[in-house]
Order: C-alpha cells, then structure tokens, then sequence
C-alpha cells in the first residue's frame, strides 16, 4: 500500500509506492527523507546525479517472467571503469528486485537471505569457489566501488562517498552480488536479461536504446598533437596511432593513463589497419582498437595481436592473429561455471568438452592503438588460460579485480581478406595453432566411411562365391597305422572329381598322445596313372609345468591339390611312426573339392585398410604438432615437426 507524505524542506508530496523503502529523494529540492511512519525527516541534500546516455528514468515500466514492474529509486556507483546504475524495481505482486545497469548490460537481481556464514570481502580471490545459497559460485569480479547519487525511493541511505565493496558471482546462466556496504552483507541473486525482453515503457525521451551508438567525441592526444576519436560513452580508452601514448576519455582533461612509446619499443603495424570496414559472418564490423599482448614462457617471448571490432547495435566483438592464425572472439555473459584450482580439468560449455591447452600466467599489453571500452594501459597484464574443442577455444582471463570468458572460432586467412577487401594476401600461417582444424579429420572419416561399405562389399562377395562354390565331401575313411606296418603303403577307397579341374584338399585328423607320425601321401588317377605327391607331419604334446597346463602343435593338418582333372582318383599314404613311442595311431582322412579361396580376399583387405591406416596417421601427426606447442607436449614431441 502506498504511503504520502509531505517533504519538510519544500513541501512537496512523496510518495512511498513499496513498504520496503524507507529512504526518498525528492524529486524537486534533491532532499534526502527518512520515513517514520506517516512523516518524514531531512536528513540532509543529495548529491547531483551524473549525466548518462541512460534510457531508463524513474517511473520507467517493464515485465520480467509476466510481472509487471515500475522503476522507483537509483543509485548511481563509480567504479573502476566508470559509473553503473543500480534500479530499484517494485513488482506487481509487491516484490522488490535491482536492474544493474553498465556498459549497455543489464542483470537483474533479487534480494536473498541465507544462513550461512557470508565469506570476507578480504577473503575472496578472482576465480575461487564457494557454496552459497546451495549452489556453487565462482568470483568473478571484485570493485572498492563508491556510491556517487541516488533517486527516488530506496530501502537504505545513500550518500555521495558511501563505500560499496561488492563481488560479483557466476553459476553458468545465474549471476550474484556480494554487497558489502551493509553488514551483515547482501545476496542478490539473477541472471543477465536482453533489455528487449523487458519490454520497457515510459524511456527517457530523446535518448538512444542501449543498442545504439551514441555522438563521438573528437580531440587530439596530450602527448604528440595528432587528432583521436571516441565514438560512444562505452568508449573509456583510446590509444593513439601515431605515439602510442594511451588517453582515459571518461576525464575531461583527458589524462594519459600510460606513456608514448619510446624510441627502444618494438612497434607492431596492424594488419587490419584502425578505421578498416567490413562484413564478418554477414554481419558489418569495423576495426577501432588494436592491441599487442606479449608473455614469457621458458625465455621465449610469444606475442600476438588482438582487434577490437565495432559491430552492429552497439556491440563489440574481436579478431585475434598469432604467426597467421585468426580467431573471431566474442565475450560470454553466461561463462562456464569452472574454478580457477581446477584449471587443467576439462570444461564443458554449449554441448562441447574443451581441454585445457595451454596457461600464460603473466600476457602482458605492449602496445595500444584506438578505441578500447576499457581503460587499457600498457603494461597491465592478465592470466589467460586456453580450452581447445576444434575449431572453438574458451579462453578464460583472469587479473586480481576480474574474471572473464570469450569463445573463438578459427578462421582461415583468406575468409579475413574477403571480410575486409584486403588489397594484398595475409601472412600464411606458421606451424599448427591451438584450434586449428585437423585437415586430416574429415578425410580421414570420409576414408572410413568408404572403408566399410567396400569391406562390406568384399564380405557379401567372399560369402556369395563360398555359398556356390562350396566344398563338397568325396571321402572320408578312417586308416590305422601300426608299428609292423612301417614298409607297407595303404591305399584309400576311390573317389571321383567331376565336371572340370578342380582344387583337392586333403584333410588329416591324427589321433597323437604326445607323438608325431609323418605321411608321404600320392593323389593317383586311377585310369591315367597320374599321380601328384605331397609330405606331410603331424606332432602334438602337452603337459603340466609347475600347475600350468601348455601344449604344441596340432592334430589335423590339410594339403591342397590345384586344377585336377576330371576323373577316378585314390590316394596311397606312407605312414612313418614315432620310433620312440611304437603305438598305433589312428587317422581319419578326409578328402574334398575346395571352396572359394581366401586369399584373394586377404589381400583385398590389407589394400583397403591400408588407407585409413594411413589417413589416422597423418591425423594423429597432426594432432602431435598441435599438443607439442601446449603445456602438454607429448615426450617426443621434438620430433613431430619431421613428419
């Protein structure tokens, strides 16, 4: 229920909308009201709130989730990188929420009790994880921030100077304030929202939405004269091209934040110069910031470049380029929820795992050339680590104030001349970067997939020629051999090859107990008196060795007769025993026409695997020169560049 008032300085009616406030500013003479009940007291006048591009004012409507909601209060807090506003939301079914608003992003966030014991400001670290509210945060941004103004109703007093630490916390798609300038401190839980969604009404005439650009400012660099440019109030650093001396625009003086480069700097020429223009996945960009990052791993300096693109309704993407390789990178509003001590696990993020490649503990800014949304300064420096899911990368950085996350996507060099209508061709890129498409990937599954459906083919075929061609049984007898026999030959019953020259296969199944026998055996045509000899041995033992049974050999054996022809055949078999254990043996011989053959088959084989052999191959090469570059180098990963 909604509670009037009168303010005692000028007389003004104000009016309380939520039970919950129990500060005003009012509206005409700026005084700050303390409410007590039905009257109000001065406690004192408002510091003047800063001019912004906001759309938002008081009194503004919107829904969340189907709930309408008004606008009633504002704070307005200066932080590092500038001022953010902090709406105080009163909802149709009298709950009361915060709109954050900075740098055209809007989280909305709502009060929460818990129980448990809230960490120290002093305690918490960018990248550490915690339980709260049961569920696990990870910090993601830490600010000694300042309250400038507030407006309207509000649940607390505020003041120009009043300190709010705060700590900013992620969960995946859920984001969290830790505020500080209360104790105990505040929880307030949300999520980041599309300022579309909210349906506003009720906007701040004559200004802009938040995705639209605003009027630039022009101005020359306090350091060597030349002219430089911001183009929006998202714009807080801009470095010149010229000395490379880096200016904060949010100061009206424009105060450098970091020096021109001296005469012993290296400096790096763009290869997409500042101001070029073009359409980058359909989509028009142009390139305002450039950026040199260096770090050290091992003695070595690795450096690489970094371009800030301006996009379409006020958005911000970036290209990044080292030894030929480039990125398009985009900044996630909803990270994944991974902590900093549990950096070499795998990370899973839009249905994709990506493994730890790589860790810069120090990537240092060398050099600044443009606009930046940030205030950039040579040599501030961030920990980066790199997730790989090819052709993606997550990249997590990290300083100890914030906590990001960007996700790129490798591109070739000749999709980058045609966004940009290149005049000349870019570098060509050096060895295997990080995320860089396999070329071997998608032939190496093109391989296989053909692999199969020939090895298919080969089979039905092997098995279609077996099916009509299959052995057909001429005889079986069973012959013994006894030691008075050793001078004797035994010939088998006849039997009758038909039709056409055939392949004979003999089989003989000996019935050897630690012992061998020998055959001398004679395939004779019976009317031609043709006869085709072949010697046989067969030997087989077994035993137990210390409680392990083992044995040798073999009791059958076969032999192959080629292209014999039509006729009546039998065969003669010279049996030699073992002298040294004179025994009978007993041999079942078996004789018939041989099926289709498997060698063929055997080779056509090993000709169509040899392929994907050799396409996993170049593959895993490929994948040995891309891991040799990370923090987990395989242990010959000095020789991979020889493949």
């Amino acid at each position: 229920m909604a509670v009037t008032a009168s303010c005692p300085s000028c007389g003004a009616p104000v009016v309380f909308k939520s039970a919950a406030s129990i500060f005003a500013v009012c509206e005409y003479c700026q005084s700050t009201l303390v409410r007590h009940d039905q009257a109000l007291e001065d406690i004192g006048k408002m510091a003047a709130l800063v001019e912004d591009r906001s759309p938002l004012q008081l009194g503004a409507e919107g829904s969340y989730k189907g709930v309408h909601f008004a606008l009633i209060g504002r704070i307005q807090i200066k932080y590092s990188q500038g001022l953010w506003n902090e709406w105080h939301l009163l909802f149709d079914d009298m709950r009361t929420g915060w709109l954050s608003e900075a740098g055209g992003e809007y989280v909305l966030t709502f009060a929460q009790f818990v129980p448990d014991a809230l960490p120290q400001f002093d305690d918490l670290k960018i990248g550490q994880r915690f339980v709260l509210a049961s569920q696990t945060w990870t910090v993601s941004n830490i600010e000694n921030a300042e309250c400038v103004a507030g407006q309207g109703e509000l649940p607390f007093k505020v003041g120009a100077g009043y300190p709010v630490p705060a700590v900013d916390l992620r969960n995946g798609a859920n984001f969290a304030t830790l505020d500080y300038s209360e104790t105990p401190p505040l929880l307030f839980i949300g999520e980041a929202v599309d300022f579309k969604s909210l349906k506003m009404a009720n906007l701040r005439d004559g200004m802009a939405l938040p995705d639209k650009a605003v009027e630039a400012r022009v101005f020359r660099c306090p350091s060597c004269g030349s002219p430089m440019a911001a183009r929006s109030k998202d714009i807080l650093a801009v470095g010149c091209a010229s000395c490379g001396a880096v200016v904060d625009t949010a100061d009206q003086n424009y105060k450098i934040l970091s020096k021109a480069l001296g005469s012993r700097d290296e400096k790096y020429v763009p290869r997409l110069p500042l101001g070029s223009k073009g359409q980058l996945e359909d989509k028009p960009v142009e390139v305002i910031g450039f950026l040199v990052k260096q770090c050290r791993i091992e003695g070595i300096e690795y450096d690489w470049r970094e371009y800030l693109l301006a996009a379409e309704n006020g958005t911000y993407r970036w290209l990044t380029e080292y030894n030929g390789h480039w990125n398009i990178a985009d900044v996630l509003s909803k990270p994944p929820a991974q902590s900093g001590s549990m950096e070499l696990a795998d990370v899973r993020w839009g249905g994709e795992t990506f493994k730890h490649f790589s860790t810069a503990p120090t990537a240092q800014v060398i050099q600044v050339a443009g606009e930046f949304t940030w205030r950039v300064r040579r040599g501030e420096s961030n920990r980066v680590v790199d997730y790989v899911a090819p052709p993606l990368m997550l990249s997590r950085e990290s300083s100890n104030k914030e906590l990001s996350w960007s996700q790129g996507r490798y591109v070739a060099p000749a999709v980058i001349e045609a966004a940009f209508q290149l005049p000349g061709k870019l570098p060509e890129p050096i060895g295997v970067f990080a995320n860089q498409p396999n070329p071997w990937g998608d032939t190496h599954q093109r391989i296989c997939r053909l692999f199969w459906k020939l090895a298919l083919l080969a089979v039905v075929l092997q098995a279609f020629f077996a099916f009509i061609s299959g052995g057909k049984l001429l005889l079986r007898q069973e012959l013994n051999f006894a030691p008075q026999m050793l001078e004797e030959s035994v010939n088998t019953r006849d039997f009758e090859v038909r039709d056409k020259p055939r392949k004979i296969t003999v089989r003989n199944i000996a019935g050897l107990d630690n012992n061998w026998i020998g055959l001398d055996l004679t395939l004779v045509n019976k009317v031609t008196g043709e006869a085709w000899p072949a010697s046989r041995e067969l030997s087989y033992y077994y035993g137990n060795d210390g409680g392990e049974s083992w044995s040798e050999g073999s009791r059958d054996d076969e032999v192959v007769f080629l292209a014999i022809p039509p006729g009546t055949y039998y065969l003669a078999v010279d049996p030699e025993l073992a002298p040294e254990k004179p025994v009978v043996v007993r041999d079942t011989i078996e004789v018939f026409t041989g099926g289709a053959g498997w060698s063929n088959f055997v080779m056509v084989m090993i000709f169509l695997v040899a392929f994907p052999i050799f396409t996993r191959l170049r593959h895993a090469a490929f994948e040995a020169r891309r891991w040799a570059e990370s923090d987990h180098a395989p242990a010959s990963s000095d020789d991979s560049d020889d493949d």
